[in-house]
């Protein structure tokens, strides 16, 4: 008898567990929320094996921990907040790693493993941990059945737990697919909602509109509550209505799974709209369509662009045959390099041989390497330049050309391409050389004659008897002349300051190195129009300071200072020449006798040059200003 009975206490349970399996499987398939699933899983292996507590522990995302996700019997700070380390000595991260289910009967006999203290505090005394694996082998966590008694947990139990372990991975996969399709086709909507740009919407077989979405609404104008049950041809242009293209369009997206729709279309207040977009058929598990979707762009603005830009282009390429240049133009980044036929003609490089660099072979190999340069710089700093360099023409000879190069910006002053033109200037270039040269011949000149004016000047008063004090003054003053006129000849490679004025003329009077002259002042670059005039002023002044003031054996001090002023204005060179500690005497005063020097300062300078002197003589000081525009709106006559 007690055999019969055991048999059929075995033959309950097995009935209850199949059964308790049956009803699990039926919750799970009306259940989306995995908290709801995992929960009702606890209570009912709990109700199955007689025991108070069961739990689910996740693995935590770093793999270092189990969360208690769910569980019966177990107190709220427990539940959603605990966490359990997977360390070497726990049976939980043991079950996960041989993958089959560990039993721990008694835990006060257990010596294998540790239990975490909040357990202990619970009273747990037998549990029975079973992994939970996902389709793939992929560990999800454990079922944890845990007992306040100790407990033998028979091979039925552990063979009940480990069906009911499997059962719970595809339930739990199901719940994370579920989860993320929703996810899905929640960003789906969000972007299908939101993509005003793009008319999205369905038909059914018939072409009948059945599901409208913003976009839609955005590029035709109809609302949804308009457009759902029309047909979606009257988006067509009558003339295509006329040709059938919407059953075209249809047929083809059924035979082949998707048909182009690139032409105009109509919206609500008749105007028409051009549309980039695709018609495909959707199914439903059959073998036919149920409908079909269809995307489309607003193309309408850069349709227009485009024209506008071939219609650009076709003008470029127009004027550039008019206009006697070589022309090109690149974009903002350089990447993108066109140039005029003009460009090609006159190199003989085919359009291929100039892109990725390839024009700058027909630059001269000395003027490349600044060319590429100033490019480059360009570029980079947004800057447009002006430079010459020699360009080959496909006969194989060079010729000068001037190199302009800009970029066009847009109304937020960003660089939206570059354009630049070159212009043949051989001829002038040559006619610049030679103009070179014949300026320096005629300065050369100029210095041989009045060599020959000494000269003359030397052999007359010779012969006629001027006095030597003459024949000292007019050969110093053509020295200054001879000077002045070696400085203009280099004017062009080395300008004229007013600082290498001064040395020069100190220079000629033995001053340069004078310990008794200080000079103070900028830079100053002083135009070859006003140099003669000035210069022989401050010849003036150093000759007499030589013979009779600060420079003489009489002693003294000479200190020169210069500044500019004017801000934004006219700009003015203020002259001041100062000598101190003068020997008294009549001699001192030369100067101030009426003489060529007093009369080119206090009458010549202000004529010739608009300048506002000053000239102030004592017996032991000299001081004299000298205030002169640098800038004059045209060029000084006469003298």
């Amino acid at each position: 008898m007690p055999e019969m009975t055991k048999a059929k206490d075995d033959r309950d349970t097995l009935f209850r567990r199949q059964k308790l399996l049956a009803d699990f499987g039926d919750f799970a398939l009306q259940s989306d929320d995995l908290t709801t699933v995992l929960t009702e899983a606890c209570r009912l292996i709990a109700e199955a094996l007689s025991v108070r507590r069961a739990k689910v522990l996740e693995i935590d995302e770093g793999g270092q921990s189990l969360f208690v996700r769910v569980g019966v019997g177990w107190s709220p700070d427990i539940v959603g907040s605990m966490h359990i380390p997977m360390g070497k000595n726990s049976s939980e991260s043991f079950a996960i790693k041989v993958g089959k289910p560990v039993i721990s009967r008694n835990i006060h006999e257990e010596t294998r493993f540790g239990v975490p203290d909040f357990m202990k505090e619970e009273g747990v005394v037998a549990l029975a941990n079973v992994p939970i694996f996902l389709p793939g082998k992929r560990a999800y966590g454990l079922l944890q059945v845990d007992h306040t008694e100790p407990r033998d947990f028979d091979e039925a139990d552990t063979e009940f737990l480990r069906t009911y372990a499997a059962i719970l991975g595809p339930v739990i996969d199901r719940v994370f697919k579920l989860d993320d399709l929703r996810e899905s086709e929640q960003r789906f909507r969000l972007t299908v909602e939101t993509a005003t740009d793009y008319a999205i919407f369905t038909t059914d077989r018939e072409n009948r509109i059945t599901d409208w979405l913003p976009g839609a609404a955005a590029v035709f104008g109809w609302d949804a509550e308009e457009a759902v049950g029309k047909d979606a041809s009257i988006l067509y242009t009558p003339e295509d209505r006329e040709a059938g293209v919407p059953e075209d369009e249809l047929e083809t997206a059924r035979k082949t799974g998707s048909a182009p729709d690139v032409r105009e279309h109509l919206r609500k207040d008749g105007s028409r709209v051009f549309i980039e977009g695709v018609v495909r058929p959707l199914y439903d598990g059959k073998a036919s369509p149920q409908g079909f979707l269809k995307i489309g762009q607003d193309a309408s603005e850069r349709r227009e662009s485009d024209r506008c830009l071939r219609d650009s282009e076709e003008r470029y390429r127009s004027l550039a045959s008019l206009v006697p240049a070589l022309l090109w133009q690149a974009d903002a980044t350089a990447t993108g390099f066109a140039l005029s036929p003009s460009w090609l003609d006159y190199t003989g490089q085919s359009s291929a041989e100039t892109q990725a660099g390839g024009w700058l072979a027909a630059v001269h190999p000395d003027d490349r390497s600044t060319t590429e340069g100033l490019f480059a710089k360009a570029y980079s700093a947004g800057e447009a330049f002006v430079h010459q360099h020699r360009i080959r023409s496909k006969n194989g000879d060079y010729r000068w050309f001037l190199i302009r190069h800009l970029p066009w910006r847009d109304d937020q002053g960003r660089i939206v391409r570059w354009f630049g033109a070159a212009t043949d200037i051989h001829e002038l270039h040559e006619l610049q050389e030679r103009q070179a040269i014949m300026v320096a011949e005629l300065q050369h000149r100029t210095r041989n004659l009045i060599g020959v004016v000494r000269s003359i000047a030397n052999q007359t008063m010779a012969r006629t008897g001027p006095t030597e004090a003459f024949r000292r003054q007019f050969n110093d003053r053509l020295g200054a002349l001879s000077r002045i006129q070696g400085l203009l000849s280099r004017a062009d490679q080395e300008p004229i300051t007013f600082g290498a004025l001064v040395d020069v003329e100190l220079e000629a009077v033995g001053a340069a190195e004078d310990p008794r002259v200080t000079l103070k002042g900028p830079s100053v670059r002083i135009r070859p129009a006003i140099v003669q005039t000035l210069a022989l002023a401050i010849h003036e002044l150093a000759a007499n300071a030589r013979n009779h003031g600060a420079l003489s054996s009489g002693g003294g001090t000479l200190d020169v200072t210069w500044q500019l002023r004017g801000d934004g204005g006219e700009r003015r060179l203020v002259i001041e020449w100062r000598e101190d500690d003068l020997a008294r005497g009549e001699e001192a005063r030369a100067l101030a006798d009426g003489g060529y020097g007093q009369q080119l300062i206090e009458r010549a300078l202000p004529h010739t040059l608009g300048a506002e002197t000053r000239f102030d003589l004592a017996s032991d000081r000299l001081r004299c200003t000298i205030d002169l525009p640098l800038d004059w709106p045209t060029e000084p006559t006469g003298q």
